[in-house]
């Protein structure tokens, strides 16, 4: 539970127009799947699918273009491109830092398996550690030398980076790996469906009593501070450029004690192929929001992580966040594009990376300038493949597309129902499910809003497993749709149990708790669904410390955090934020604390008019309950003489991690997320809650709670 303290903040991103000038661009995109010298159950299989999406989108975005001769592919599985061993891998390094000049932009992309094995020399790592990248032809721990055989080590990554930098140009670098955490399969996936890229120490040979050798003659544990991340698996990553040097940005789809996924993307659509999750989710929000800065990608990246459910990993982003992607401007962009006809379709540029799907709609307009009413004709998308799609009229249209004219994406479609998966057969708690399904399913107000779909199906948002060995056998339990549990989280994990309910009962309970956990996750998809709506706010999170004794912050200890930090906070922490309405209108702003637990907690609201700012402390973190919390401010621009936003009618108490019992406007969307009422009428400050016609803009901070000292 978070604890409001008053009520203030946010932020909007401010959108410059500006179109795209060519650059000297080069890429290097390095995919390994298929390790000769491991068992194939070790095998990736997307990393190769990974490049071939970098590269089709690096050669067709309209920021910055590159050659397709400037695009050298290392990957096995891509006809024509050589496999990413070592050896290669150095090899056009080299060449890149050799072709390298000033003003030049470098894009470097690694997919594949990353591990951990000691350090050459322990003493340059907090844990004793180096972070591997593993080329196609790794071999085993070599204990005569103490190293993997044919293993990138961070260190020498970083090397390479700076041979590059020290040349004038700017990289940026994606790193689509992890190397070390645990997880479980507690649910099952469609088969092969979702893999960790990752390979435990002792999958290559390396003794336990290396690593903890390693680890005893580090330089120092990071966890003495529990605020505290692990490092950046490159060295070069952090750090300002020197005078002549190029300036860097560096993405990791984990951080160093975690996992990261691959499975078959996108999600519900059909021709999906494995990706990687971080991969895929990256270029996808590149393609529906051309011309962003770095910062802004890092937020939309971990605001989908948290509404798509996909992995349980933190990404990290180091370096000049602040700049445009790939160095350019072009923000403001529209989704547009020139199509041609395809006989009595039109065929558009652009696919399900772009937000393409069947369903979609489009506009036709004789000029990209031209405002929506100005439409000649109005289009679905018929099908769609990655970077193309087919498009028909839904009524009158041209016989011939007009010179000039472009196809609009005008609305995106939001699904509020959720895919639950359930339990394997042949337990009692899946056959108690099977029993209570046929009770919810005889309401038809659930039965609209909930899928049960058979264990095991693609592209489930929710799993239901039973785990034996768990402290709760007689239990269902819900997981993610990775369907993977790590041990230690057991305590956060939502589970009801089944033997002391009927069928009715336990109905009841589990319609209950898919409410709570739709209500919290559709919230943060509407705000998805409008994070791109520009609107002059400009917002910084600011922590602090809390003084039990005085009742009050602690002077000179608030401090501005990076917005695409994942930060840690514990107990007698404060979250404020600083607001600033650079506009000159008024705008309305309303605070919502989700938690880990998937309650929603109104922290406040006020308006903002024309050049104010407020910088105040709203929330204190306790020691009732820790994992990933969001901080969600919803900005709605003022219209008339209104009163003032009030969505405390979103609250909801949360949900109970061992439930064993059952206890007793902006609202078009909200309601259709399962928004319908007041679950906490007592600390409602207001009754109405309406949607002006401006569109609201969502803002989403993630937030770590983790027990302190």
């Amino acid at each position: 539970m978070r604890h409001l303290i008053r009520a203030g903040l946010v932020s909007a991103l401010a959108l410059a127009a500006a179109l795209p000038a060519l650059a000297d661009s080069r890429a290097l995109l390095i995919g390994a799947s298929k390790y000769d010298n491991l068992d194939e159950s070790a095998w990736l299989y997307g990393p190769a699918n990974d490049v071939e999406l970098v590269k089709g989108y690096l050669t067709s975005n309209p920021v910055m273009r590159f050659a397709p001769a400037n695009v050298t592919v290392l990957a096995d599985g891509v006809e024509g491109a050589e496999p990413a061993t070592l050896a290669a891998i150095r090899a056009e390094m080299a060449a890149l830092a050799e072709a390298s000049a000033p003003g030049d932009f470098v894009y470097l992309h690694f997919s594949g398996h990353g591990t951990q094995a000691p350090a050459a020399d322990p003493a340059t790592e907090l844990d004793g550690l180096d972070e591997l990248f593993l080329p196609v032809d790794i071999g085993p721990w070599n204990d005569t030398v103490g190293t993997v055989e044919n293993a990138l080590v961070d260190d020498e990554i970083g090397a390479m980076i700076y041979a590059i930098r020290a040349k004038g140009a700017d990289v940026w670098v994606v790193f689509d790996s992890c190397h070390s955490g645990t997880a479980t399969r507690a649910a099952p996936a469609e088969a092969d469906e979702v893999r960790q890229r990752q390979l435990r120490p002792e999958d290559l040979g390396i003794p336990a009593a290396a690593l903890a050798a390693a680890e005893g003659r580090s330089r120092g544990a990071s966890s003495d501070d529990p605020r505290a991340r692990p490092e950046a698996s490159v060295e070069a990553a952090a750090g300002a450029a020197a005078e002549g040097q190029g300036r860097l940005v560096a993405f990791f789809a984990a951080q160093t004690t975690e996992t990261t996924p691959e499975k078959n993307m996108p999600r519900g659509q059909p021709g999906r192929k494995p990706q990687g999750v971080f991969t895929y989710t990256l270029f996808e929000t590149m393609a529906e929001r051309p011309g962003i800065t770095y910062r802004q990608l890092a937020q939309e990246v971990l605001r989908k992580y948290s509404v798509l459910n996909l992995a349980r990993s933190t990404p990290l982003f180091e370096g000049d966040l602040d700049q445009p992607v790939f160095g350019e401007g072009g923000a403001g962009l529209i989704q547009q594009w020139t199509a041609t006809q395809d006989g009595a379709a039109l065929k558009v540029p652009a696919g399900t990376l772009h937000g393409l799907v069947p369903g979609t709609g489009l506009l036709m307009l004789a000029s990209p300038a031209d405002p929506d009413e100005a439409a000649l004709a109005r289009y679905t998308i018929a099908d769609a493949s990655t970077f193309s799609a087919s498009a028909r009229p839904e009524g009158a249209a041209p016989d011939e597309v007009p010179p000039g004219a472009v196809l609009r994406k005008v609305a995106q479609e939001l699904d509020f129902t959720r895919t639950v998966a359930l339990p394997p057969e042949g337990s009692a708690p899946a056959g108690a499910m099977a029993a209570a399904v046929e009770e919810m399913m005889a309401e038809p107000a659930l039965a609209a809003r909930v899928r049960f779909v058979p264990a095991g199906t693609e592209g489930a948002e929710l799993r239901l497993a039973v785990l034996p060995d768990s402290p709760r056998p007689d239990a269902l339990w819900l997981l993610p749709a990775t369907g993977l549990v790590v041990e230690e989280d057991l305590p956060r994990t939502p589970s009801i149990s089944t033997a002391d309910k009927t069928p009715a009962q336990l109905s009841a309970v589990l319609a209950d708790s898919f409410a709570t956990v739709a209500k919290a996750l559709n919230l943060m998809k509407v705000g998805a669904a409008t994070a791109s709506a520009p609107l002059p706010v400009e917002a910084r999170l600011i922590t602090g410390r809390f003084d039990p004794q005085t009742g009050t912050v602690v002077e000179g200890s608030r401090a501005m955090l990076e917005e695409a930090v994942v930060p840690r906070m514990v107990p007698d922490d404060t979250i404020g934020l600083r607001l600033t309405n650079s506009g000159e209108t008024p705008v309305d702003y309303n605070l919502l604390y989700v938690g880990a637990d998937y309650g929603i907690t109104f922290m406040g609201n006020g308006r903002m008019q024309p050049g104010a700012t407020l910088d105040e402390d709203f929330v204190l973190i306790t020691d009732e309950n820790f994992g990933r919390d969001r901080l969600i401010v919803i900005l709605s621009p003022v219209s008339g003489q209104t009163a003032t936003e009030d969505l405390s009618f979103l609250e909801q108490d949360p949900l109970n991690m061992a439930r064993n019992a059952m206890t007793g406007g902006v609202r078009g969307l909200l309601d259709m997320a399962g928004f319908g009422q007041t679950t906490r009428g007592g600390i409602t400050l207001s009754s109405r809650a309406r949607t002006p016609e401006p569109v609201p803009v969502f803002l989403q901070y993630e937030i770590e709670t983790v027990p302190g000292d």
